[in-house]
């Protein structure tokens, strides 16, 4: 081979292993201990880590004082049937990565979930907004397959950043239904707003009314407190 090919050979292969590395990452760990463990609530991991072989089992949802302790383990969404929304309203938690990317290579992000219907089925609908300890955000919902509103990872100054690896970050996040809108609020910013008439077809939501609750990705440890409706 001509040593010019054997270069770009070389430097592609170089560009792919950070790629090589991220997607090694992705496999979802057990929670020893885990389950759910507050009265109340249930919980559903992702349709591919269900076909993984995981269960909510394998991650842990448990009482941390007056808060919420979550542990992944399986990409979970949890919720309590009891926490309903309808008509205007807005849901919130405060969100607190004790050490920053402890459980994974990357940051992975977690956030509120809004208008849940036919949770725990096959066909369940929801969306949430959810906050990364790097900056970024994403809003992304399941109708019941994946769906996402805004462009992944994406970066918004409201949104605080850990110091590093291993020191804490915390983030206010809440869901907001007004009129004919929904917006993704972090740390009192909106960062996103999306027509209802957009989210309320086919494939998407059933309805912006709903059950409320709190979504965790996978390999993440998270306190949650103040989960609220307004």
């Amino acid at each position: 081979m001509h040593p010019s090919r054997v270069r770009i050979l070389t430097s592609s292969l170089l560009l792919l292993i950070p790629f090589m590395l991220h997607a090694q990452d992705e496999t979802s760990r057990s929670v020893a201990g885990g389950g759910i463990t507050v009265p109340g609530w249930s919980g559903k991991v992702d349709a591919s880590e269900e076909k993984a072989g995981k269960t909510v089992n394998d991650a842990k949802f448990s009482k941390e004082g007056d808060a919420i302790q979550i542990v992944t383990g399986p990409a979970t969404t949890y919720w309590n049937p009891a926490n309903k929304a309808s008509g205007d309203y807005t849901v919130s938690a405060t969100f607190n990565e004790p050490k920053y990317m402890d459980l994974n290579s990357h940051p992975h992000p977690y956030g509120i979930v809004i208008a849940g219907n036919d949770m725990g089925t096959a066909n369940q609908s929801y969306l949430y907004c959810a906050a990364y300890g790097n900056g970024n955000f994403i809003v992304r919902g399941f109708g019941p397959d994946p769906f996402q509103m805004n462009g992944r990872r994406e970066e918004n100054a409201a949104i605080h950043k850990a110091a590093g690896p291993g020191q804490p970050v915390t983030q206010e996040i809440a869901m907001s239904v007004k009129g004919d809108k929904v917006s993704c609020i972090i740390n009192g910013t909106v960062v996103g707003t999306y027509d209802r008439a957009a989210l309320v077809v086919p494939g998407k939501l059933k309805s912006t009314d709903g059950v409320y609750g709190i979504r965790a990705a996978h390999n993440t440890d998270i306190i949650v407190s103040n989960l609220q409706m307004k």
